[in-house]
This record gives structure tokens, C-alpha cells and sequence, in this order.
């Protein structure tokens, strides 16, 4: 029998962002309480209504940040690589309702830290340095929620896939060929993904690689053209 393969997985202190914002004490006090977590590819890491008890660090792997709105449609709010937190606004949030407004599924084979929300609590009101690089993080990811919205509700179909794709491609990067965008994504993913039906993403995909801006495989996707690609974005 074959041996199953050992993947290595990131001690909390080589997720240098973090750890170097500590004191020696701190580093002693996370590395004690954080417990690492694996989560099998489609496994649901929390689920929306849930009450919180953790805040979270990706370290390996891909998840998915997701939302069921009417009729049980599903719309992707973000996708997360590693050293990314997530699950904290329900820890933190002030106002009467404080379980998960969003659904996390590992999107494949993912390894988080599990950070106690008192050990969280604890280290962003005992350490500035700490505080502020969360305060930054939250910026920049209400940044990104303001650009999607507009993405979203403003942008044509064509505008919206664009914008999907160049997102994976920054968020993810490119395989060595420097065209593959390193994540597989299922049809009502990038559907998900880019607000709109799955016959309409697999239409416009098609229409993409007709005009040969991609080429797509299944669900490997190249780009072949980034800046048509970012030209249709910016149309919308």
C-alpha cells in the first residue's frame, strides 16, 4: 500500500505577519491557546448563523467566504489564501446579533488556526502594533468589498467575469507558465463568484475564449490576453 503523502503545514510561528508583531510572551501565549485545524476539500469550516467562539488563520489551502441570499442562491463575498483571518466580525461586531452572517468551505484540502476569541481579544488590547496591522487588513478588505459591490450590481455580465478572473489571477497568481491562474474553479463557483447564472458564466467563458482572451480546459483556466481582459473590466 502506497504511503499517503505528508504535507507540511505552517507552524504559527513561520505566518511571519503575525508572529513578528509579538512579544516573546505573547508568541508563548498564541502558540498555547491556537489550535491547528485540518479541513478536507468541501468541508464547511462554520456555518452562517453560527455562534462564534474562534477567530481564524488560513495557513494552507483555499476557502471560500459565501453567503445563501434568496431562493438558496449562493454568492461568493471573498475568496481567502493563506495568512488571511476570517470569522472575526462575528466576535467583534456591536451590535445585537452576533453569529456568522457569512458560510467558510474549504475550497480545497486547507489547515487553519484556530485562535481562541478571549487569546484575540486579549492580544489586539495589549499590543498596538498587533491592533493596527488588523485595523489595516480590515481596511483593505472593506476597500475590496465597496470596488465588488459596484462590480456587482453596476457592471455587465462580460464586466463582471473579467473582473472574477483578474481577481483569481491577483489574489492566487499563475502557474509557471505564466498564463494558468493558479485555482480550479467549477462553473457555479465562478457563477457565484461574479453574480450571475451558471448558464451565463459558462456562455460568456465561451465567449471569452472565442475572442481569445482565455483558453479554457475544464476548470483550468488561462489567460491568454490580460489586457483585454482588464479593458473589459474597466468598460464594464
Amino acid at each position: 500500500m502506497a504511503k499517503k503523502q505528508q504535507i507540511a503545514v505552517p507552524q504559527i510561528e513561520e505566518v511571519h505577519e503575525i508572529w513578528d508583531l509579538l512579544t516573546d510572551e505573547q508568541k508563548v501565549y498564541l502558540k498555547q491557546s491556537a489550535k491547528l485545524q485540518h479541513f478536507s476539500k468541501n468541508d464547511l469550516i462554520h456555518r452562517e448563523g453560527e455562534i462564534p467562539t474562534h477567530m481564524m488563520l488560513l495557513v494552507r489551502g483555499k476557502v471560500k467566504i459565501y453567503k445563501t441570499g434568496v431562493g438558496g442562491r449562493t454568492q461568493i463575498m471573498r475568496m481567502l489564501k493563506p495568512n488571511a483571518y476570517f470569522g472575526y466580525r462575528a466576535i467583534f461586531a456591536t451590535n445585537s446579533y452576533h453569529g456568522y452572517n457569512t458560510n467558510a468551505r474549504a475550497f480545497e484540502d486547507s489547515s487553519v488556526y484556530m485562535i481562541p476569541a478571549e487569546a484575540a481579544s486579549k492580544l489586539l488590547h495589549s499590543n498596538a502594533n498587533f491592533a493596527y496591522d488588523f485595523i489595516k487588513r480590515l481596511a483593505d478588505e472593506l476597500g475590496a468589498s465597496d470596488a465588488r459591490i459596484v462590480t456587482l450590481t453596476q457592471k455587465h455580465i462580460r464586466g463582471r467575469l473579467a473582473e472574477a478572473l483578474l481577481f483569481l489571477k491577483d489574489n492566487y497568481g499563475l502557474k509557471e507558465d505564466g498564463k494558468t491562474i493558479d485555482i480550479l474553479l467549477a462553473r457555479d463557483d465562478i457563477a457565484s463568484l461574479s453574480n450571475m447564472t451558471t448558464s451565463n458564466a459558462i456562455r460568456t467563458l465561451s465567449t471569452f475564449a472565442e475572442e481569445g482572451i482565455i483558453e479554457v480546459q475544464g476548470r483550468v483556466i488561462k489567460i491568454l490576453d490580460e489586457e483585454k481582459l482588464k479593458k473589459i473590466d474597466k468598460l464594464g
